[in-house]
């Protein structure tokens, strides 16, 4: 019997064992599962910002990829299973037949300034433009795919007081030939590198002066659709042509609308198009290219212009052109994407044709401008940024005379430098020190700082190059 009580003794043990084993290999799988889920999900984000953009993160070539179809040859187990929540999961809504992310980003501000015109000094409409406490900006992100053919996005822009703002509102195709892609809606013009951005991917605190002069306060983004070509070249190649409707608060330089009573260039821009529809449109036309310098040195170039009728006569005209370069390295051995380098300038060119009013003769305004900013990622989660702005025309108004109060002030020189120190507390949250020193023609020197918080939660725009 002892010996039926031994074996008896010894199952048990064998069992109990086989039964830790599984137990491990199940919490191993989890695990596996888990971190696998985590990549998966940095890797998502990346390619909805970067697709079609060469991708120099991780040297995957995102611009083959598109969003929605299988990114890697591993199955997709994980996406619809239960898991703990990771700060950068989305918040989803739907199941795996219909679905959309969701994300919240919220940036603020605050700080002083020795102007006594802070709200002039500081003209972006996301700027910081007021002593003590602001809220930049707080927006809700829509995120998912229609189907097989569309994706759709939406921003919402959710103010203190007043109306809820469609920043963006549009589909995007997923199944195009020939490396083509469309986009139809409400969205941000492809012009240049800081216009397509949303804030809490910008560098520095406020816009660049160039984009706010040329662009207006909000940026240039309206109604239309934008077609892209993903040349077939060695090196990443993209043309894209947008057009969109050239009137609106969004269409700085073209038809404009203001407030009763208010002037641009000394003009109230009464003029309306005429009624062909194509008079009624702004184009923008933009060539990106990006080549790998060396192993740990990636150059990408950029042109763009943007096309249309302005509202200051009835058959005027605006013309915007623009030049960007983009240089990163990142060492082979860096450490979650530190120590980095990246320097990024920008230079604006417009022509504005301005009608004749009671006081100013019929004339073309040329104005110009430049941002060229570094930032540098010495250790891990902190930047220290440089940035200059330089804004001004190559001409005054040449008549100013009569009873129009126009002093050509809109147009006049000024420059900013702006150094920056940004604590990257995570993949979701930053904190910005910022300094400004401005010196504005016929104004003088003033000096102003800043301190930045920002934060997503849930799915939001990816960093980009």
């Amino acid at each position: 019997m002892e010996w039926v009580a031994a074996l008896g003794l010894i199952s048990i043990s064998l069992t109990a064992q086989e039964s830790n084993q599984v137990e491990q290999l199940r919490l191993q799988i989890k695990q596996l599962q888990e971190n696998f889920e985590k990549q998966q999900q940095v890797q998502r984000q990346q390619i909805d910002a970067l697709m079609r953009r060469i991708d120099v993160l991780n040297g995957t070539n995102a611009s083959s990829l598109k969003v929605g179809s299988n990114a890697t040859t591993a199955p997709n187990v994980l996406e619809w299973t239960e898991r703990p929540w990771w700060s950068i999961n989305p918040l989803r809504i739907g199941d795996h037949h219909a679905s959309m992310d969701i994300g919240l980003n919220a940036s603020f501000a605050a700080g002083g300034s020795t102007a006594n015109d802070l709200s002039t000094l500081q003209s972006g409409g996301h700027d910081p433009s007021r002593g003590g406490f602001n809220m930049q900006v707080l927006e809700l992100t829509l995120n998912g795919n229609v189907d097989h053919f569309f994706r759709a996005s939406a921003s919402l822009h959710l103010p203190l007081s007043g109306s809820v703002e469609t920043e963006e509102a549009y589909i995007e195709s997923l199944s195009l030939p020939g490396g083509l892609q469309l986009r139809a809606g409400q969205f941000i013009t492809e012009f240049g590198r800081q216009n397509p951005q949303h804030l809490h991917n910008w560098s520095f605190v406020d816009s660049p002066l160039v984009s706010q002069r040329m662009f207006g306060a909000d940026g240039m983004r309206g109604l239309g659709a934008r077609v892209s070509w993903l040349v077939p070249t060695p090196f990443y190649s993209e043309l894209f042509l947008t057009v969109q409707n050239d009137e609106g608060e969004t269409m700085h330089s073209f038809r404009k609308q203001l407030d009763t009573g208010k002037t641009l260039f000394g003009r109230s821009l009464d003029y309306t198009s005429p009624s062909k529809s194509l008079n009624q449109l702004a184009y923008t036309p933009r060539y990106a290219a990006a080549f790998d310098l060396t192993d740990t040195q990636t150059l990408l170039l950029g042109v763009s212009a943007a096309l249309g009728n302005n509202s200051s006569g009835p058959s005027t005209r605006s013309r915007i052109y623009g030049g960007d370069l983009t240089w990163k390295w990142k060492p082979a051995n860096h450490s979650g994407g530190y120590p980095f380098v990246q320097w990024q300038t920008e230079g604006l060119y417009r022509e504005y044709e301005a009608g004749a009013v009671s006081g100013l003769n019929a004339e073309t305004l040329k104005d110009y401008g430049i941002y060229s900013q570094i930032s540098y990622g010495f250790t891990k989660g902190w930047v220290a940024g440089l940035r200059w702005d330089y804004v001004d025309r190559t001409d005054m108004a040449t008549s100013l005379g009569g009873t129009n109060s126009y002093d050509d002030a809109e147009r006049a020189r000024r420059w900013r430098l702006s150094p920056n120190l940004t604590w990257d507390l995570s993949e979701n949250s930053k904190l910005r020190l910022q300094y400004n020193y401005d010196q504005r023609a016929g104004l003088g020197a003033d000096h102003t700082v800043w301190l930045q918080f920002v934060f997503s939660l849930g799915a939001h725009h990816a960093h980009s190059f």
